[in-house]
């Protein structure tokens, strides 16, 4: 075989090998850690915010993503970021979506996207816990088949809601 590599069953520089293929001595690595060493990028190569994001389940899509970022929605380091920006590690990502932000630094650069598990461990979240459920008050729930709202059950329920205040009838 002349492709320069040594046979699987030879002993590289005298490492002992266990039975199981694992060197002796070392930690015998996750799942996780190698399908994110498997979907890192090669040395000295960057990875786009859109694929970053993407990739560690920030958004469903890669075009969501540099969509995001084209509507001003994602902020790395505080700045406004395009679509093409090359993340580092340790920086922050700030992404914004239905009112609610996530604060995330990253940990990992990973260009493919991964398992859930899996991209929890490219990032830190400090994003702020939700609101407490209490908090949020309740849309106005109709009986089923009652039909469609009156004009004076569609005012009740605004008011319920906060929309409109009990002397904005006119």
């Amino acid at each position: 075989m002349a492709s320069g590599r040594a046979p699987e069953d030879a002993d590289t520089e005298g490492s002992a090998h266990t039975e199981d293929g694992t060197v002796a001595g070392s930690a015998p690595a996750s799942p996780a850690v190698a399908a994110a060493d498997a979907a890192r990028p090669a040395s000295g190569e960057s990875v786009r915010i859109d694929s970053w994001i993407w990739s560690v389940r920030l958004v469903k899509t890669r075009s969501m993503g540099a969509s995001a970022c084209r509507g001003g929605h994602v902020r790395v380091n505080g700045e406004r970021v395009k679509p093409a920006y090359a993340v580092r590690v340790g920086d922050e990502v700030r992404y914004r979506h239905a009112g609610h932000e996530r604060i995330v630094v990253v940990k990992r650069l990973i260009r493919k996207r991964v398992g859930a598990p899996v991209a929890v461990e490219c990032y830190v979240d400090n994003s702020p816990p939700p609101p407490p459920r209490e908090a949020v008050a309740p849309a106005g729930i109709r009986d089923r088949g009652t039909g469609r709202p009156t004009k004076r059950d569609r005012r009740e329920m605004e008011r319920l809601r906060g929309i409109t205040g009990p002397d904005d009838d006119s």
